[in-house]
């Protein structure tokens, strides 16, 4: 795909967007929303800094001419260059390393956490830290640290295997800290986690402002995936308190937080968050590119559209479905979307679900679609079965197009819906099928449903407004007196804070 040539323009804001495994080499929601955002800004120069998988991964997205071509930080590429350091700066540098693992494991040392990784940061900017963590002396850093007498992880007997896997894990995780961090403007992050990194460097060097989008909750996506990962829990203490003393550090020196829903900042309050600080800035699509669908399919069906990801939980969808076809034998259920590299065991594994159930006949995946329009309009009812969510794109879309939605209540769902669908509890076939009966049953409750979510997103959900409020924001944290943090916070909307009960509770990793 052709990569537009670019020089920065005199006077044009400069935005460094900072995205892991998103835009502007993959599709889905968040890549969605990194496309609106810089085709809706013309004026503002953008650059993007992106943690990919091998660095091979192609363009999917045609760049207009203000984004620079975009910088590529390969997690699982090659073995980054450099050589190991010797002498007084080995010892230096596995010192910090330390510091930072006994921060990982022991809380009574978290405050060491920040220092450690700057210095870490410097030392793989110099391409010293990857080739060091490489090496067997960081490997005896690390049993040395979790063998000490009073922590936990030590009653779990981590072996050799263990530290390996561990340092490892951390090599990989660690290598956006090489990256040339921007110098200038505000640097954006698109997600919490890795791709974080450059963007705290620039902060701590040159004085970038950084702003932090979450779409979803990065630290609870790392919890929930964590609790099936093939490691032992040695590995998995040093990986999770590595995301989650990661997650404070970025909440408690981000200039401004702009969460896509309301409960993703119950969670960034609880790590730390200013409150005053955070403003929830929700995704927006233009109705006029999402009209109202029109006429229903003939054939009663459930229409699903997304990427084929466990985190979307098909099977709770496909289960759910076999409730639907005891009732409605006619039913069919079309899943729309592409199946990531890597994925395709969980897209057979879905398959065979289906199959198992008596219902393969009647399910059937579509992979992508040239227009995701079709997806909502191949449906009576829109699906989403999702385990975690930020604000879904796929949401609104189908709710601007006019379709019923039944949907699980995760991450901001319930503030899109409203009372304009049905929402229900993840991973819970029976009410998922209870809620996607009743509207098959109803033609005048669907059509009443589809008006009332299309009028939703008119009056609250419009691009427009996305656009608007962030080039407000990158103005406002450009200007010249800013040194890192706003002056004064932007205007913020009151949000009621949920009871200690219903909240969720971020540092288990139950998740």
């Amino acid at each position: 795909m052709h990569v537009p040539s670019h020089v920065p323009r005199a006077g044009a804001a400069r935005v460094t967007l900072l995205t892991e495994g998103t835009y502007p080499h993959s599709h889905g929601g968040v890549s969605v929303w990194c496309d609106q955002l810089v085709n809706g800004m013309p004026d503002i120069d953008f650059r993007i800094l992106a943690v990919t998988g091998t660095g091979r991964e192609p363009l999917v997205w045609t760049l207009p001419p203000h984004v620079a071509a975009p910088v590529s930080l390969p997690m699982w590429g090659p073995p980054l260059e450099g050589s190991a350091p010797r002498g007084r700066r080995e010892r230096g540098l596995m010192a910090a390393y330390e510091r930072f693992l006994t921060a990982l494991l022991d809380p009574a040392h978290e405050d060491g956490f920040a220092p450690a990784l700057y210095e870490m940061a410097a030392a793989a900017r110099d391409g010293l830290l990857s080739p060091a963590l490489r090496g067997d002396r960081a490997l005896r850093v690390l049993t040395g640290v979790w063998n000490r007498p009073g922590l936990r992880v030590r009653e779990a007997a981590p072996t050799l295997h263990d530290a390996v896997t561990a340092t490892a894990l951390l090599e990989h995780a660690l290598r956006p800290l090489a990256a040339h961090p921007p110098e200038t403007g505000v640097a954006h992050a698109v997600s919490g986690g890795i791709a974080v990194l450059p963007g705290l460097t620039a902060l701590e060097q040159h004085g970038v402002p950084l702003l932090l989008t979450e779409h979803g909750v990065y630290l609870r996506e790392r919890y929930l995936g964590y609790r099936t990962a093939p490691y032992r829990w040695p590995v998995k203490a040093v990986l999770l308190g590595f995301f989650r003393l990661l997650a404070e550090e970025t909440y408690r020196r981000a200039a401004l937080i702009t969460p896509g829903n309301r409960y993703n900042r119950l969670w960034e309050e609880q790590g730390g968050a200013d409150p005053g600080l955070i403003r929830t800035v929700y995704n927006g699509v233009d109705p006029d590119e999402f009209p109202a669908a029109g006429p229903e399919p003939g054939r009663p069906t459930l229409s699903w559209a997304g990427r084929v990801d466990p985190i979307k939980d098909l099977e709770t969808l496909i289960r759910a479905f076999a409730l639907v076809r005891e009732q409605v034998p006619e039913a069919a259920l079309r899943l729309f979307g592409g199946t990531p590299k890597g994925g395709e065991s969980y897209r057979t594994r879905c398959e065979e679900l289906a199959a198992s159930l008596g219902h393969g006949d009647a399910v059937t995946f579509e992979g992508r679609v040239d227009d995701i329009r079709d997806a909502y309009a191949a449906g009576n009812v829109v699906m989403l079965s999702s385990i975690s969510e930020g604000f879904p794109f796929t949401l609104i879309e189908a709710m601007s197009c006019g379709r019923a939605t039944v949907s699980t209540d995760v991450g901001g769902v319930r503030e899109a819906v409203g009372p304009a669908g049905l929402v229900v509890p993840p991973r819970d076939p029976a009410s998922m099928a209870a809620a996607a009966l009743e509207l098959l049953a109803d033609a005048p409750r669907r059509a009443a449903m589809g008006e009332a979510a299309r009028l939703r997103v008119i009056e609250q959900f419009t691009l427009r407004r996305t656009i608007d409020t962030f080039r407000s924001i990158y103005l406002e944290l450009a200007a010249p007196d800013r040194s890192g943090r706003p002056d004064t916070p932007l205007p913020l909307r009151p949000v009621p804070r949920v009871p200690a009960a219903a909240a969720p509770a971020p540092w288990s990793v139950a998740g």
